[in-house]
């Protein structure tokens, strides 16, 4: 299964290259952003951290890279994420191949018992006022159930983009809809993301600005919350 995944990624890659008549149609993206903290779905993956996006969209196909990496603690976590993704309309289905510096620090370990990849599948569709998406892991190092058996960990997110007060939001809450180690060790339902989040832009000349971000995250699961700040550096 695992080998089928990374073929498809590589399969896409060279879709990406080779077609000279159609690079025309290829846009690419490149990003970092800076942030006090790296929260994910919820859960604390780390404090001052740096996380570039390295992406290609062709038509309706995309293609990132997205890392991150800690500033202020050497035993922040390390991840590098690959994404392939299909969009047709406002609906969207996308594979990602998450890469984490632990438990094992070693990239190319794609053993079934000796990974640090985890292999998740997405869903999800944009009604305009909000949006919906879930999100399942099917191999590599995925949490454990209860019976200690493969969990297929999965989380469900709802967003809600809206403008108040001359700045761009996000309410989002996300949860874990059955028991998994691979989410706080959730041991069932599990509303674990709860955020506010608003954007600006700084213009600091005619060509160039600056987007800024801050926002609130609480994870009811944990009894955590959280202060985000960031910004993001982009051509």
């Amino acid at each position: 299964m695992v080998n089928k995944v990374l073929s498809a990624m590589v399969i896409g890659m060279i879709a990406f290259a080779t077609p000279a008549n159609a690079q025309d149609n290829v846009s690419g993206t490149v990003s970092a952003d800076v942030v006090n903290q790296y929260i994910w779905r919820g859960q604390d993956l780390g404090d001052v951290s740096l996380q570039p996006t390295l992406g290609l969209n062709y038509k309706s196909l995309s293609l990132s890279g997205w890392g991150n990496v800690g500033l202020s603690d050497k035993d922040d976590t390390k991840e590098f994420d690959i994404t392939a993704a299909y969009t047709i309309g406002k609906f969207h289905v996308g594979i990602t191949d998450y890469w984490f510096n632990t438990p094992i620090d070693k990239y190319f370990s794609y053993s079934a018992h000796n990974t640090s990849h985890v292999f998740e599948g997405n869903v999800g569709y944009d009604f305009g006022k909000f949006s919906l998406n879930w999100y399942t892991n099917f191999a590599g190092n995925d949490g454990i159930n209860k019976d200690g058996k493969r969990a297929y960990s999965s989380y469900a997110e709802a967003n809600i983009p809206f403008a108040l007060g001359g700045l761009n939001w996000n309410a989002t809450i996300g949860a874990v809809p059955y028991a998994t180690s691979f989410y706080a060790k959730a041991n069932g339902f599990a509303v674990t993301n709860v955020s506010l989040k608003a954007t600006k832009d700084i213009r600091v000349s005619d060509s160039f600005t600056i987007p800024i971000f801050a926002g609130i995250t609480a994870n009811p699961s944990t009894q955590k919350a959280y202060l985000l700040f960031g910004f993001t550096l982009k051509p």
